[in-house]
């Protein structure tokens, strides 16, 4: 089962410079439109190859649109022995919503 993790949680953690390492599973176009600064960005279809580049020596916490990737990115991630992953709540949709009134949003 894959723990999730509150947008909230993820922007305190970022704030106060928390261990985490927030990857982005999204496409590029979608990362052009909105994206969190820091966050490594590794599209869901590239993820079993480009796994090496993801820091799990902290948490891992995984984002798309609206949770639905990055649950899938989370279960990959899991079955390849991470243990410390999190699927960030609500994507960047909520994000935008709840943390960063200001950011672009797209359907």
């Amino acid at each position: 089962m894959v723990r999730e993790i509150s947008c909230e949680d993820v922007a305190r953690m970022i704030k106060t410079s928390a261990p985490l390492t927030v990857i982005d599973v999204r496409e590029a176009w979608e990362v052009e439109i909105c994206a969190i600064n820091g966050a490594v960005h590794i599209p869901l279809g590239d993820i079993a190859q480009r796994i090496d580049e993801i820091d799990t020596g902290k948490p891992v916490a995984v984002l798309c649109h609206h949770g639905v990737r990055s649950r899938h990115a989370a279960m990959f991630l899991m079955s390849r022995g991470v243990q410390d992953v999190f699927n960030i709540v609500g994507g960047i949709d909520l994000w935008a919503i709840d943390i960063a009134p200001e950011m672009a949003r797209y359907e």
